[in-house]
C-alpha cells in the first residue's frame, strides 16, 4: 500500500469545500539572475497573502535549460509555502530520475506534477539528445513503487524494501483538441494515468467553458474521482502570438480569441485589463462548474495582477453562468465529446454519436495483425513452429542470425529500430521507437495539433492519432484504455524480439513475473 503524502496541498485538494488555487513559476537560465529574484519576491507576497495553496515550479519549460525546480523550491518552502515540483521525462533516464526523487524526498519536496516535457531545444554546441526513457504512465508506476517502499533488484525478479516515499502525483490532460482522434486519446491516456496512481489532474491551456465542462463530464462518466484543477493562463502579447501560431506545444489560442486579443491590444494598456478580466471570468466559471480548483499562470504577472483576478472572480461567483459567452472560443466544427446544451452554452450529459468504424481501410494493419496472431498468439497456426525455431536459435547461440533476419524484414515494414522488446502488437503495428519523437508507449503527450506531431508539425502525423484511426477502423479503439507497457529494456537492444518473446525476456514476460 502506498504511503500517503501529508502536504497541506493534499489536504486542500481533499476538502470539497476548498477551491484549491495554485500558481505557476517559470525559472529561466542562470542561478543568480534578477528574474529569479523577482520570482522569489513574488513568492513571498503570495505566501503572505495565503489564498494560493501551492506554487508550481516548471522544469526546463519550452525545452530550454533553466534553473532546476528544487533550487527555487527549497527557498520557497522556507517561506512556509507549499511547492509543486515538475518532474519531466525528457532529460533523464530512469536511474537519474530515481536518484533525483531520493533527493526530493529528503528535501520534503513531495508534491509533483509528472509531465512528458517539451522536446529539447538547441543548447550547448547544438541540439541535445532527447531522453524520454520513461513516459508519464511509467514514471507514475515508478513513483507508486517508491511510495510502497519497494525497489526492483538487478534481475527484476524480486523486490527489496526501502523507506517509503510519500509523493503526491499530479498529471496533465488536454480537452483542447480539434480532432476526435486527438481528444479521445487524451482521455484514454488520462484513464491510464489514473490507473497508474495519479492523485490529481491539471488541464492544459485553453479558453472555452464548454471544453472545461466536457472534461468534468468525461471524468464523471468514467468514475474518475480525483481532484481536477482548470488552467487559467494569462498570456501577454508575444506569448499570444506564439500560441496562436502553434509554437508552444499543447497551448491553444483559437482564431476567434486571437482576433479578440488583437482588438483589445489597441487599448491604452495594450489589453492587459481585458486579459485579467477574462482570467477572472474563467476562474469564476471553473468554480461554478465544480472544479476542485485552478492553476494560474502567465508571464510577467505581479501580485497586484493576481490580486485583481482573485478579487474580481470572487465578486462574479454567484453569476458565473453570465460569463460563459465571454469565455467560449472553441470552433463549433471541432470535435466535441458531448452534445451541446443550447440553454446553458455548455454540454448535455449525452455523448456524441460516433460511427463505430472509420471510413479508412488499413490493409497493412489488417495483414500485420493477422500474421502476428498466427505466429505469436498461443492458438495461432504458426505459434508452435515459431516458438520451436526461436528457442532453437537461442539455445544454439545463433540469435544474431535471427536478429538480422528479423530486423531486415521489420525495418522495411515498420521502420524497426531493433530494440529487442517489440510493442507493435500493443500499438496497432506502429513502432514508437521510429514513429514517436518522444518514444511514448502508453499514450500521447499533449503537444500534437491538428493531428501533427509537435516536433514535426506539418510533416509528421502524431503516431497516436494514427493508432486511433487504425484501431477504430476495426472497433478496437477501447483497447487503448487499459494496460501498462513497461519501459524499454535496453539490455535487449539489437537482439531478436522474437526470441525474447518466446523465452519470456521481453516486456510481456516481465509483466507476467511482476504480476
Amino acid at each position: 500500500m502506498e504511503k500517503e503524502c501529508n502536504s497541506r496541498l493534499l489536504r486542500s485538494l481533499k476538502d470539497r469545500d476548498d477551491f484549491t488555487l495554485t500558481f505557476e513559476l517559470v525559472p529561466g537560465p542562470g542561478g543568480r539572475t534578477r528574474k529569479h529574484n523577482r520570482i522569489l519576491n513574488l513568492a513571498k507576497e503570495i505566501a503572505a497573502d495565503g489564498r494560493i495553496r501551492a506554487l508550481s515550479i516548471t522544469e526546463n519549460a519550452g525545452g530550454h535549460p533553466a534553473l532546476t525546480p528544487e533550487a527555487l523550491g527549497t527557498e520557497i518552502q522556507a517561506m512556509d509555502s507549499e511547492v509543486i515540483i515538475h518532474l519531466s521525462c525528457k532529460d533523464k533516464n530512469r536511474n537519474q530520475m530515481e536518484s533525483l526523487l531520493f533527493g526530493w524526498d529528503r528535501l520534503n519536496l513531495c508534491n509533483l506534477l509528472v509531465v512528458a516535457g517539451d522536446y529539447p531545444k538547441k543548447g550547448y554546441l547544438g541540439h541535445p539528445k532527447p531522453v524520454f526513457d520513461l513516459d508519464t504512465v511509467q514514471a507514475l508506476d515508478l513513483l507508486g513503487t517508491m511510495n510502497r517502499g519497494l525497489r526492483l533488484n538487478e534481475q527484476a525478479e524480486t523486490e527489496s524494501k526501502l523507506e517509503s516515499t510519500s509523493f503526491l502525483k499530479g498529471v496533465v490532460v488536454s480537452p483542447f483538441k480539434f480532432l476526435e482522434s486527438e481528444l479521445i486519446m487524451q482521455y484514454y491516456t488520462l484513464l491510464r494515468k489514473v490507473a497508474a496512481g495519479a492523485d490529481f489532474v491539471i488541464t492544459q491551456i485553453g479558453y472555452d467553458a464548454r471544453k472545461f465542462h466536457e472534461l468534468l463530464l468525461y471524468m464523471k462518466h468514467n468514475r474518475l474521482d480525483i481532484p481536477v484543477l482548470g488552467n487559467v493562463f494569462i498570456p501577454n502579447q508575444p506569448v499570444t502570438e506564439l500560441m496562436h501560431q502553434g509554437k508552444i506545444p499543447g497551448c491553444v489560442i483559437t482564431e476567434s480569441l486571437y482576433r479578440r486579443i488583437r482588438q483589445e491590444a489597441q487599448e491604452a494598456d495594450q489589453g492587459k485589463e481585458a486579459r485579467l478580466l477574462r482570467a477572472a471570468k474563467l476562474l469564476a466559471i471553473l468554480k461554478g462548474l465544480g472544479y476542485g480548483g485552478a492553476h494560474i499562470g502567465g508571464p510577467g504577472l505581479t501580485f497586484a495582477d493576481l490580486d485583481f483576478v482573485l478579487n474580481t472572480a470572487a465578486a462574479m461567483e454567484q453569476q458565473w453562468q453570465t460569463c460563459i459567452d465571454d469565455v467560449s472560443f472553441w470552433p463549433d466544427e471541432a470535435f466535441w465529446y458531448f452534445t451541446k446544451d443550447s440553454n446553458t452554452g455548455l454540454n448535455t450529459d449525452q455523448p456524441q454519436i460516433r460511427p463505430d468504424r472509420n471510413k479508412g481501410i488499413y490493409p497493412g494493419y489488417l495483414l500485420s495483425r493477422f500474421v502476428h496472431n498466427q505466429a505469436f498468439a498461443t492458438n495461432g497456426l504458426l505459434y508452435q513452429p515459431m516458438k520451436t525455431m526461436c528457442l532453437a536459435f537461442d539455445k544454439g547461440r545463433q540469435d544474431n542470425i535471427l536478429s538480422r533476419v528479423e530486423h531486415t524484414a521489420k525495418a522495411a515494414l515498420f521502420g524497426c529500430q531493433n530494440c529487442g522488446d517489440c510493442t507493435l502488437a500493443e500499438l496497432a503495428y506502429l513502432c514508437p521507437q521510429d514513429g514517436c519523437a518522444k518514444y511514448l508507449l502508453n499514450g500521447p503527450c499533449g503537444g500534437s495539433r491538428d493531428g501533427w506531431c509537435e516536433v514535426y508539425p506539418g510533416s509528421k502525423r502524431c503516431m497516436y492519432v494514427k493508432i486511433y484511426e487504425r484501431l477504430k477502423s476495426c472497433g478496437l479503439e477501447k483497447t487503448m484504455i487499459e494496460g501498462f507497457v513497461p519501459p524499454r529494456d535496453w539490455a535487449l537492444n539489437n537482439s531478436s524480439s522474437w526470441i525474447n518473446f518466446f523465452s519470456g525476456r521481453d516486456h510481456l514476460g516481465r509483466n507476467k513475473k511482476k504480476g
